[in-house]
């Protein structure tokens, strides 16, 4: 069966760039999500493998942590990892701090370090 992956808040651009990245590298199910309400929706709902959150959403430029925030504060979903989209190192950090694991930048998308990150959601 193949992982499922909620991707929130990218442009198309750059949703079709992760998305194929997972699909071409692990067979990953990607769906998209563009705000914290279906976000969470998505979630209670379905069960996904990792959450990837862009650092300022492209429907109205929110504060993705904030939506990290609210994942991990829910006992029902704070077990779901989740990663922060942002090329700033200092964001990244704040994203660990509030509970999330170590994510990448859409300039590092094609990386070999970024597929190294994103490989232990796909395993077994």
């Amino acid at each position: 069966m193949a992982k499922r992956v909620l991707d929130v808040g990218q442009c198309v651009p750059d949703h079709t760039a992760i998305r194929r990245l997972l699909e071409s590298n692990f067979g990953a199910t990607v769906i998209q999500a563009h705000d914290a309400e279906e976000t969470l929706q998505a979630l209670r709902t379905s069960r996904f493998d990792l959450v990837l959150i862009n650092r300022k959403l492209d429907l109205d430029y929110s504060d993705g942590i904030e939506i990290l925030r609210q994942i991990k504060a829910d006992p029902e979903l704070a077990d779901v990892p989740v990663m922060l989209v942002t090329n700033y190192p200092e964001h990244q950090q704040l994203a660990v701090q509030a509970g999330g694991v170590e994510g990448f930048g859409k300039a590092e998308l094609h990386r070999p370090e970024t597929i190294a990150r994103l490989r232990p959601y796909f395993e077994a």
